[in-house]
């Protein structure tokens, strides 16, 4: 198992370079399903969950070729199975998303429950609800979701909002089913984020008929066929968010983050200004100067265009350097705060009480053995260890190859000090199964105690 080993106190400096998005490049994959031609998608990172997707396809018999440009060739012509295995899906919750392309195109498909980072229960209701709209029948079989049509899909009209707001993956999986079913699908409440409309443009171009894309109301007018096509992907705005607020945190230098959309960062750069950070933008850049004074700045998530859930941690990781109190608010994932007992290790104070967190800043991190327990925690604990006194060691950095590509590589292209290693010393292993135990204790007794972590 690898590990990050990160040496605190160096200036980041210099441009770095936005991969794919995550968020876009796994429905994209899942959408070459819907056709029997290529589908070409420019741009793909190069990252775990791509090639945890790629499996899953795979075992559906889908045939992919991952080009040394970035293109991610896909071929559906031959698929063989409507059943994806459990053992390939359990590993990443994104896969559930083939769900609503194979019932449109085969009229079946059988897809277990869906596994992936442990922030909290995350309902795939909404996913159902959407595909029962328009026609499916929809059973639970040995752990398995089955959904069948024998007869095609029907056009119909869902409201997927929630308590918490629209959902992105959801939103996705019925637009996805709808380009084959029979007349309009109107789809109300449906998510606004950039990789919803990315995903849109793809099936435009495979000859979808979709309208509304990035809208709360989606229109989809369904066809007897796709073709195949070849579509760039977005960059990634998560990845260009984290990278500038590791900027902003660095004690010196200046950051640019190129290939970028700034539009998509809105909230961000709101959030920013508010902290007195000047940022520098173009149309498809944004720069920072690091070691500026931070005010204390609060924030709470939202779906888009608020603030994102997943720029939630790398948020509070710099707010331990902002002068004053800052207080951040979970709205999508009130459980998504197992990162704090591993920012406390390196000396963060923060108190916490369900689904909000108060960092009381500015404080004087010092290197420690730490743990990552999710995709965006990892990012968090790695800017942490940016700024740190000394040596930082990050485990189960296999979480951030998930999300990142190379980001080791960007961050000492910059003059960070990251170099992965392997985990081959008893005391490391022991130190981190402490470290891990307490994660536990604390993710159990957050709720119902409000406590600060010292």
């Amino acid at each position: 198992m690898d590990r990050f080993v990160v040496e605190g106190g160096h200036p980041l400096d210099g441009a770095v370079s936005i991969s794919g998005a995550k968020n876009a490049v796994l429905p994209l994959m899942a959408a070459s399903l819907l056709t029997s031609e290529e589908l070409r998608i420019c741009h793909a990172p190069r990252l775990r969950d791509v090639m945890q997707m790629g499996r899953v396809l795979a075992a559906l018999g889908v045939h992919a070729d991952h080009k040394p440009d970035g293109t991610l060739v896909l071929d559906a012509g031959g698929v063989s199975s409507v059943h994806a295995p459990y053992e390939e899906v359990r590993q990443m919750r994104g896969s559930f998303m083939v769900l609503g392309p194979l019932l449109a195109r085969f009229g079946e498909a059988r897809v277990p429950h869906p596994g992936g980072c442990v922030i909290g229960f995350r309902p795939i209701d909404l996913h159902l609800k959407g595909l029962l709209a328009l026609g499916a029948v929809v059973t639970e079989e040995h752990g398995d979701i089955v959904a069948r049509a024998p007869d095609g899909l029907q056009g119909g009209e869902v409201f997927l909002g929630g308590p918490m707001g629209s959902t992105v993956t959801g939103t996705i999986n019925v637009m996805l089913a709808a380009t084959l079913a029979r007349g309009e699908t109107v789809v109300e409440g449906a998510a606004c984020e950039p990789e919803v409309a990315d995903v849109a443009s793809c099936l435009i171009a495979m000859g979808a008929g979709i309208r509304g894309a990035g809208t709360p109301q989606l229109v989809i007018e369904g066809v007897e066929e796709l073709r195949g096509a070849t579509h760039t992907v977005l960059p990634d705005r998560i990845e260009a968010g984290t990278f500038l607020l590791a900027g902003v945190a660095s004690r010196g230098g200046r950051v640019t983050v190129q290939d970028c959309r700034p539009g998509d960062l809105i909230a961000l750069l709101d959030a920013l200004r508010q902290a007195g950070v000047q940022v520098e933008r173009t149309a498809d850049s944004l720069s920072v100067e690091g070691g500026q004074p931070m005010r204390a700045t609060d924030i709470a998530t939202h779906p888009h265009p608020g603030f994102p859930t997943d720029l939630q941690a790398q948020w509070l990781a710099v707010m331990t350097q902002a002068d004053g109190n800052a207080l951040v608010e979970e709205r999508i994932y009130p459980d998504r705060f197992n990162y704090l007992a591993e920012l406390a290790r390196l000396g963060a104070k923060i108190r916490r009480s369900g689904p909000r967190a108060l960092s009381m800043g500015p404080v004087r991190l010092s290197g420690a053995h730490i743990m990552a327990s999710d995709l965006r925690a990892s990012a968090s604990l790695v800017i942490a260890g940016l700024v740190a006194d000394g040596e930082t060691s990050i485990h189960r950095v296999y979480h951030i190859d998930r999300g990142y590509e190379r980001i080791e590589e960007k961050l000492c292209a910059l003059g960070g000090v990251v170099a992965r290693k392997r985990d081959s010393d008893p005391g490391d292993r022991e130190d981190v199964l402490e470290s891990a135990v307490q994660v536990e204790a604390d993710a159990e007794a957050f709720p119902t105690r409000h406590e600060v972590i010292t």
